[in-house]
């Protein structure tokens, strides 16, 4: 299992300009992302979620899970469905849900600019992400920025974010894309 901690903001158009300019280059990946869950939406339920991602067109099923100290545990697979993928992830120690019953219930489709960026002690990943949140029927533009450590303490992290903010005028986006596609019609 990984752990994902990161810190996710808002943007306008000119603060994704500014950003651009000011931290290129970035490598480009066009990503298409199903979220799954049960009818009853157990998995939403327990903080958990299940997407099976196309990122420049190589599968790759993800299990996101809840941690105590307000991170996430990440499990991560390439395969070619998502029923090969829960099994893979099952085989590294996932609390992997059972396939039967599960259901795309809303998706995103956007491209990821990233880039490492170093960070005391460590580095984090910048991503800019730009497209739409889909759900059953309706969308929603989607333009947000993630700082994800990669390595190095949280705190680094934690005082890169604040500086980061800070410069660009950021504000924090408290929810998860899975969050605002899944409350879309």
């Amino acid at each position: 299992m990984g752990r994902e901690l990161e810190y996710k903001f808002r943007l306008t158009q000119a603060q994704a300009a500014a950003i651009g300019a000011d931290c290129g280059p970035f490598a480009e990946t066009r990503m298409e992302t199903a979220y799954y869950d049960t009818p009853d939406r157990r998995l939403s339920a327990a903080r958990q979620t299940l997407r099976r991602r196309l990122e420049n067109g190589v599968s790759v099923v993800t299990l996101k899970t809840p941690l105590p100290d307000g991170s996430r545990g990440e499990w991560e697979t390439r395969a070619p469905s998502l029923a090969e993928g829960l099994s893979a992830l099952k085989a590294q120690g996932a609390p992997v849900p059972e396939a039967e019953g599960l259901t795309e219930i809303c998706a995103a489709r956007f491209t990821r600019l990233s880039r490492m960026l170093p960070i005391p002690d460590g580095r984090a990943e910048l991503a800019l992400d730009r497209g739409v949140l889909r759900g059953t029927r309706e969308e929603a533009p989607l333009l947000e920025l993630e700082l994800e450590l990669k390595e190095g303490p949280d705190e680094a992290l934690a005082a890169f974010a604040r500086e980061f903010a800070g410069k660009y005028g950021l504000s924090g986006e408290p929810q998860s894309k899975f969050a605002r596609a899944s409350r879309l019609r």
